[in-house]
């Protein structure tokens, strides 16, 4: 007990110092937290993707459209159960700055390639009668007030023009992973306008998702899809929808590593803030650790006077970035575009590591100390002027 009251008293002697290390550890846990969060955030696309899912896109760029005329030959493959398709709208919806998915699909399949948008079914029959209609994300509607019946209107911008889509259903997300940010809306409904306009980008779809039945068969059948379009004036490339979305995720690697790298240079800078702290405190305690072995504390005792102020800075400091970080990470993802990050989540992993690179500080911290105090020689230690 006298040891945990000395731990306690040498911990508040520098009452400035011992406040400016424990904030100093705090700031770098919630920078660690944040740049964590947003490194599996973006990585949620990929987490998300289903085994049993491929992704038929153009074999140049993903930015190529494919024919229609492709889906009921990719339908009739051995080992494909349902193939649906989606295209890339854009477009703008109040400005610039609210982004968010905006997709045309077919109404018919898209829910029973994508069983983790929940729909209530009598929404669903609601928008497939309906041409002008779309679906969109929990998320969505409680981000702008949206409700059924409730008009988008949309800028076009790939496809220019004033668009209107009333509001008929929302899915709701089956999990976290889940994305519940997206707007889906008739492909014929988008179809049918282009061939008025008489585009030459009428009949054709971004790209197909094909849901198979066994994803132990992905590259049999991934090839055999590209096969049925060798040679034909728009090739394809079939992948599984992991490796799709890794795609995307590769395109700004070079950031997110990065940002990986530096959230775990972040565990660096804490060990150095506390280990200067605690260089100091041994240095000025040479004389006293000195007095305390000629009145008879053993080795045992030093060591677990100084790992234990270690781990208490660091604890306290761990303890309080963790407690902040939460509210730091909630108006990061209000601040941030929603579109950007539609499933921004702290996760538990990110807290365990955090509080462990906390702990481990703490011990690696007092290591210098420790052999300072120990290996310093009773006479020199009471020589010593600090």
């Amino acid at each position: 007990m006298k040891v945990f009251k000395l731990i306690f008293k040498n911990t508040l002697r520098h009452k400035l110092r011992t406040t400016l290390t424990i904030l100093g550890i705090a700031i770098a846990v919630m920078a660690f937290g944040l740049l964590r969060t947003v490194v599996t955030a973006w990585y949620s696309g990929v987490e998300a993707s289903a085994a049993n899912r491929l992704i038929t896109r153009q074999a140049v760029s993903f930015i190529f459209p494919l024919p229609y005329s492709y889906r009921d030959q990719i339908a009739k493959l051995p080992g494909v159960e349902t193939v649906t398709y989606m295209n890339w709208f854009q477009g703008v919806y109040i400005d610039k700055n609210q982004f968010f998915a905006r997709l045309a699909v077919d109404p018919e399949t898209i829910f029973d390639v994508y069983p983790e948008f929940l729909i209530d079914q009598d929404q669903l029959e609601a928008f497939k009668r309906e041409r002008g209609a779309c679906v969109i994300g929990s998320e969505l509607a409680k981000r702008y007030n949206l409700k059924i019946g409730d008009v988008v209107p949309i800028d076009g911008d790939i496809y220019p023009g004033k668009w209107e889509f009333v509001v008929r259903a929302i899915y709701r997300p089956r999990d976290k992973s889940t994305d519940a940010t997206q707007m889906f809306f008739h492909w014929q409904y988008l179809d049918e306008r282009l061939r008025q306009e008489e585009s030459t980008r009428a009949g054709e779809v971004g790209w197909y998702i094909v849901q198979i039945s066994d994803p132990a068969q992905n590259g049999a059948i991934s090839s055999s899809i590209d096969a049925l379009f060798q040679n034909s004036r728009a090739e394809t490339k079939t992948e599984t929808e992991r490796a799709f979305q890794q795609g995307f995720v590769a395109a700004a690697g070079a950031i997110i590593t990065a940002m990986n790298v530096m959230s775990f240079v972040i565990v660096g800078i804490i060990m150095l803030v506390l280990g200067n702290t605690m260089i100091m405190s041994a240095r000025e305690r040479t004389r006293e650790y000195a007095v305390f072995k000629t009145l008879g504390f053993t080795g045992g005792h030093l060591v677990g006077l100084i790992l234990g102020e270690s781990l208490l800075i660091s604890v306290l400091g761990g303890g309080f970035g963790l407690f902040l970080t939460v509210p730091l990470i909630e108006g990061f993802a209000a601040f941030v575009p929603k579109g950007w990050f539609p499933i921004f989540n702290l996760e538990s992993i990110t807290m365990i590591l955090a509080a462990s690179s906390a702990i481990l500080v703490g011990v690696v911290a007092s290591l210098f100390p420790i052999q300072r105090a120990i290996g310093t020689r009773i006479v020199d230690g009471l020589r010593h002027l600090g």
